[in-house]
């Protein structure tokens, strides 16, 4: 089992910035893929970025796209939020998803092939 813990949520100004950050207790991230996912006040689940194991091939849905900006290192992985709206607010959850040889290059955008959740941060951003 994976352990994944994200840090750096917070509140913010609209127009400001957050960094969160996605570590796994006892290990590396080799191997996964990732992805950061948000959830508000009564609202689904929903993509906000993903990043593949290898080549840094990224995704980004268009309520996000040019603002935010995932990355990855070895140990950790990386949500870059700028310009943040109101409608940002949600707890951000980071997943990691086990990939194989031939999808190392892969981005996962389907949730059910994610295999490790954490906890969860609260973003919230005031007007």
């Amino acid at each position: 089992q994976v352990q994944l813990v994200e840090t750096g949520g917070g509140l913010v100004q609209a127009g400001g910035s957050l960094r969160l950050s996605c570590a796994a207790s006892g290990r590396t991230l080799g191997g996964y893929a990732m992805g950061w996912f948000r959830q508000g006040p009564g609202k689904e689940r929903d993509i906000v970025a993903a990043i593949s194991w290898r080549d840094s091939n990224t995704y980004y849905p268009d309520s996000v796209n040019g603002r935010f900006t995932i990355s990855r290192d070895n140990a950790k992985v990386y949500l870059q939020m700028n310009s943040l709206k109101p409608e940002d607010t949600a707890v951000y959850y980071c997943a990691a998803a086990a990939v194989k040889y031939t999808t190392y290059a892969s981005v996962v955008y389907v949730p059910d092939e994610y295999d490790y959740w954490g906890q969860g941060t609260q973003v919230t951003v005031s007007s």
